[in-house]
């Protein structure tokens, strides 16, 4: 079990947002693989065709660069479902692997509420930066991301889905250094 101390930054666009600082607390409780897709009665274009689309991916576009140490990025894409009346939100968190090679969610501090990314007309990015404190003499931590998706049509879910950070994705803004795209993080 290991701790570290960490802040969260949001990057929306090109703006970066200091966000607060709690001391990580490991939780087997929190263990989760990625949530399956769930979707509602209201029809989009498909909710199916939403959840499988190419511009649906979540990244690690920052890992530990010299002018960000310890920090660790994550970034998601999602489809728009044409229709500019309904949003899109976005949610991130961190998770490690622990020694059963289960993967397992940081505390809530290491995770943000949905961020509104935008209407439905097109696809949009954004992402989160969480800056870690390695705790001396404890040994590196493999990280991952997890970006939660939603479309909404006023106060209903018309589809949602998680997906785990993966390597092969183009960010728009923020991949320290540029083009950076990586499954996980290894901090420590």
């Amino acid at each position: 079990m290991c701790s570290v101390a960490i802040f969260t930054r949001m990057l929306r666009s090109k703006w970066l947002t200091a966000g607060l600082v709690a001391i990580v607390a490991l939780s087997p409780a929190g263990a989760m693989a990625a949530t399956a897709p769930s979707t509602s009665a209201t029809p989009t274009p498909s909710a199916h065709a939403l959840l499988s689309s190419r511009e649906l991916w979540a990244t690690i576009d920052v890992c530990n660069p010299a002018d960000q140490p310890d920090t660790v990025g994550i970034r998601g894409s999602m489809p728009g479902d044409r229709h500019s009346h309904d949003k899109m939100s976005m949610s991130f968190r961190l998770q490690y692997m622990n020694a059963s090679k289960q993967w397992v969610n940081l505390s809530s501090s290491a995770s943000s509420s949905f961020v509104a990314v935008g209407n439905g007309a097109a696809a949009r990015q954004d992402g989160t930066s969480f800056e870690l404190k390695p705790v001396a003499g404890k040994p590196a931590v493999t990280l991952r991301g997890v970006v939660d998706f939603q479309w909404r049509r006023g106060g209903t879910v018309l589809a949602s889905g998680a997906l785990p950070t993966a390597v092969g994705h183009k960010s728009l803004a923020g991949a320290d250094p540029p083009g950076y795209s990586a499954a996980t993080c290894i901090i420590g």
